[in-house]
């Protein structure tokens, strides 16, 4: 037997006390969403009541179908309402629970995490120094041609450094030569002489290419060369600003130097230059003991070079030199392993790295 429409009106006021009565009572949001579900979910209160309308008579489904709705609406408000109560609540207990102590250091950021690679470091510690000397810096490609690299630097065809096993080629060109990694950055010296005309004072910093790998050698490394070209300079300069050169970039007061004969195709007369030093531990004290060490080499420019460039050699004389930006680095801040510059490990460059900030100048010190 069918309810009666008032008897139909008092059970959804029932239902609708018992919703509201839960909605009411609900502790959290958890337990508020599970009441949503029960009362207006698709297997909800609400809902079973929606599918009974489909078996009553045409003007009994109206007047019930508007009566469900109203229900539907009174709890969904009421819903929301407790919501929003419960949100706030929720809000307010995690305020309070919650400390964020804003007297700590702000992280220092990229900056501050950044490192410089210590090749460019000492790169720039050079530069630094020789600017100071009046020396202005040049460049050059790193692919170079045969005359450039070899010929005009007085480098005769048998010697070794011609070789293939010792220089990365390129494939020969419709002239016959072949163009080369260069292996030194002295042809940065050749075609600023042939550019300009003495005086000139230049250092030449660049990656250089030889066919050699081990711990104390690499394919690719860094070199920086001098060259002072004009019409007075000696010997005595030469032995004075290499001198100067190596006070400053180890920042000691005096440093023993050592000049020893040796041959180089483009200098004549050439000389190896070492440096004392002495070994404390596993550390060594530049300036100190009676230990030599060799750095660099150096020598007066052969004639034929200064021929090779267009400059007269009975008027012209001057002095080169060149050392190895990579070494110098390992002798200066204590690097064991070549290899490691170019492994591309960010603990390394962390360890041996500089801060950004850490530009090298003489005043401020270079190895800051």
């Amino acid at each position: 037997m069918a309810e009666t429409p008032t008897a139909q009106t008092a059970s959804l006021e029932g239902i609708e006390g018992e919703l509201l009565a839960a909605v009411a009572k609900a502790p959290d949001l958890n337990a508020l969403e599970e009441v949503r579900v029960a009362a207006l979910g698709k297997k909800g209160r609400v809902s079973e009541l929606m599918q009974t309308l489909g078996r009553m008579a045409p003007e009994e489904r109206k007047s019930f179908g508007q009566a469900v709705n109203q229900l539907k609406e009174r709890v969904g408000e009421a819903l929301d309402a407790k919501r929003e109560t419960l949100g706030r609540a929720a809000l307010s207990a995690r305020l309070a629970a919650e400390r964020a102590d804003v007297t700590l250091p702000v992280r220092e950021g990229p900056l501050a995490d950044g490192r410089t690679h210590p090749v460019s470091q000492v790169a720039d510690e050079i530069t630094e120094i020789f600017a100071d000397m009046g020396f202005s810096i040049a460049e050059g490609p790193d692919i170079e041609t045969d005359f450039n690299n070899f010929t005009a630097l007085n480098i005769p065809p048998e010697h070794p450094a011609r070789q293939d096993h010792d220089t990365f080629y390129f494939a020969e060109g419709p002239d016959g030569t072949r163009p080369v990694l260069r292996t030194h950055t002295s042809p940065v010296q050749i075609r600023t002489m042939l550019q300009k005309k003495p005086p000139l004072r230049i250092i030449a910093p660049g990656r250089v290419y030889r066919s050699d790998s081990d711990q104390t050698h690499t394919p690719m490394f860094h070199q920086v060369e001098g060259l002072a070209i004009d019409e007075e300079t000696h010997l005595g300069h030469l032995k004075w600003v290499l001198e100067e050169f190596c006070k400053a970039f180890f920042e000691v007061p005096q440093v023993k130097m050592r000049f020893r004969a040796s041959h180089f195709p483009f200098t004549e007369p050439s000389m190896e230059v070492d440096i004392g030093y002495a070994k404390v531990g596993d550390e060594i004290r530049i300036g100190e003991g009676d230990q030599w060490l060799e750095i660099l080499g150096c020598g007066m420019v052969h004639p034929n070079v200064l021929k090779n460039v267009g400059l007269d050699p009975t008027r012209y004389q001057g002095f080169a030199f060149g050392l190895g930006i990579d070494r110098i680095a390992m002798l200066k801040y204590g690097m064991p392993d070549l290899r490691a510059f170019f492994s591309a490990d960010l603990r390394w460059l962390k360890h041996y790295g500089f801060p950004s900030y850490a530009v090298p100048t003489l005043a401020g010190g270079l190895g800051q």
